[in-house]
């Protein structure tokens, strides 16, 4: 039996994504609500400048109430050495940085070259080394950019050895853009594995053309083990108006227990979750299948035990 470990992204890519903000105290619920119902790790948020992101202005705030909740690995996005820094202040448990494969995208999102964000991720591994916090670097537009189109697997491979050099302990391979299919993400998966190992253990995939778990599905063939994704889908996509961004987690869920994997999480408790955003965002675009269609009847005898 396989333990699939579902990272909830909701509270930073999600919440980054609207223009709303969320109070903090409603956010503080959706954790504390997810927490409960079995997920084992949430990013909460994004050590960025709150005049570019006032979504995330409160995140220290957040990381300290998060790490009350026995059990919850409590960790954030850092664009920088600057935004480690202020992660390991508050104490979390782990942390990530961005490293887009396209550099016309990382020019443009974090105003770095490929050269100049190898850098930060050396300082940024050292603030989290010297902490004692783990540090993982995920592989934005690693298939595909709305900018360059299709991003290069060699340069993938390249790129995710350098940043192992630099001191990532880990990492994800990010579909930014929703260009990924199957096949690509079996291919990918086997080329970064062979150049850097155990340390790929993560997709952060999204649903913008529909899919998601079919992406998912693939990954778990390679024998990745986690899965990022956002209550309700919430965020949207912003190089596609309209269309559904990250992978829903409930749907996710479902199909995972489904198919008799482990993941801790209570789908029904999980599906309640969904009020809090509804509650605090009214009228804010939330996608998924499960919390309409609801669980199969016999949902219970195809779960794990």
């Amino acid at each position: 039996m396989t333990d699939i470990l579902v990272s909830e992204v909701g509270p930073r890519d999600g919440l980054q994504s609207i223009e709303r903000v969320m109070p903090l105290e409603a956010k503080k619920r959706w954790i504390a609500a997810e927490a409960a119902a079995g997920v084992k790790e949430i990013e909460v948020g994004s050590f960025v400048p709150p005049k570019l992101l006032p979504q995330m202005a409160d995140t220290a705030e957040l990381v300290a109430f998060a790490k009350g909740i026995e059990g919850l690995t409590v960790v954030t996005l850092v664009p920088n050495a600057k935004g480690a820094q202020l992660a390991a202040d508050a104490g979390v448990h782990g942390m990530s940085i961005p490293f887009s494969m396209s550099e016309t995208h990382s020019i443009k999102n974090v105003r770095k070259d490929h050269l100049a964000m190898l850098e930060e991720i050396r300082a940024a591994a050292d603030i989290a080394r010297e902490h004692g916090i783990h540090f993982a670097v995920g592989l934005s537009t690693a298939f595909g950019c709305t900018m360059e189109g299709a991003v290069s697997e060699d340069q993938v491979v390249r790129l995710a050895e350098k940043a192992a050099e630099a001191g990532a302990l880990e990492f994800s391979l990010s579909d930014t853009t929703g260009y990924a299919d199957p096949a690509q993400v079996r291919r990918l998966v086997k080329k970064v594995r062979g150049a850097v190992g155990d340390m790929l253990t993560t997709l952060h995939l999204h649903n913008t053309r529909g899919l998601g778990l079919a992406n998912v599905v693939a990954g778990l063939e390679e024998g990745i083990t986690t899965f990022d994704a956002s209550l309700g889908g919430l965020g949207g996509c912003p190089f596609a108006p309209g269309a559904s961004g990250n992978l829903v987690t409930e749907d996710l869920v479902l199909m995972l227990n489904s198919m008799g994997l482990r993941t801790g999480i209570d789908l029904e408790k999980l599906l309640k979750v969904r009020t809090i955003i509804e509650e605090a965002l009214p009228g804010e675009p939330l996608y998924g299948f499960t919390p309409d269609a609801g669980p199969m009847l016999d949902y219970n005898q195809r779960t794990a035990a």
